[in-house]
This record gives C-alpha cells, structure tokens and sequence, in this order.
C-alpha cells in the first residue's frame, strides 16, 4: 500500500502481507513522520479498513494534522495513488512472473525507489497539476 504527495512527489510504500486497520495506521503514521509539520490532506476510498476505531485515533492523535478526503465509490480515476499503481505494474509486473515473492518484493522496491529519485516523473505519471492548487 501507499501514498503519493499530489505537490513533491515524493512516494511512501509499505509492503505488508495485509492491508488491515493496523497497515493503515503504520501508512498513516509514515506520512506524518515523512512530514513533520503543516497539514497532510488523504485522499481515499471508502474501504472498510479506512474507516476503523484505529484510524480515527491516529487522526485525533494527530491535531488536525490529517485531514481525511473520501472519494466516491468506485471512482479511482480521482485518486492520484491509481495512476501511479497503473503505472507500476505496466512497468513491473505486466506479463511478468517472478520466480519468488521476494523476487516480486525486490523489483518492486526497485521501482519506487528509482522514481523517488526523480519527483518530477511521479509528477507527470499522476497528473498533478500542483502549481494551480492553491
């Protein structure tokens, strides 16, 4: 799972086996310490681990720091996070078979790394059009 900053693009992805409350919460919480100040505005569906006890602490926790939006149902072209999902696996896993799950972790890795190093690019695959928002 993973989050996608609409104006630096700047990624944070966690591999875990489940995307839980508990996986949610650790995504929320990687955000917060990746930005340690100023708001951060989530954009999500309304998946059933988005909506959690767990969640709703960590947001309270959090002093008006995250501000939670949720999207329509069934509407993902709305969420930037998609594109860069789509992206990822034309680019990864598209008529690929990895040999290993670590194999398949690996090469995952090696993709956001590599566009981490270039903000720019997740820029474009996102569409962000972040210099007009105000």
């Amino acid at each position: 799972m993973g989050a996608v900053n609409y104006h630096a693009g700047e990624t944070i992805v966690i591999f875990r086996r489940r995307k839980r409350r508990v996986e949610i919460a650790e995504l929320l919480h990687a955000a917060l310490d990746k930005r340690p100040t100023g708001t951060i505005y989530v954009a999500w569906d309304n998946a059933d681990p988005h909506e959690d006890d767990e969640v709703e602490e960590l947001v309270r926790a959090a002093a008006g720091r995250l501000v939670l939006l949720y999207l329509p149902t069934y509407s993902p072209w709305l969420n930037p996070i998609e594109m860069l999902w789509r992206h990822f696996r034309r680019e990864v896993t598209h008529c690929e078979l990895f040999e290993t799950k670590q194999a398949l972790l690996a090469a995952a890795q090696e993709f956001f790394d590599r566009y981490n190093l270039c903000p720019q690019k997740i820029l474009s695959v996102i569409g962000s059009k972040a210099e007009k928002v105000v």
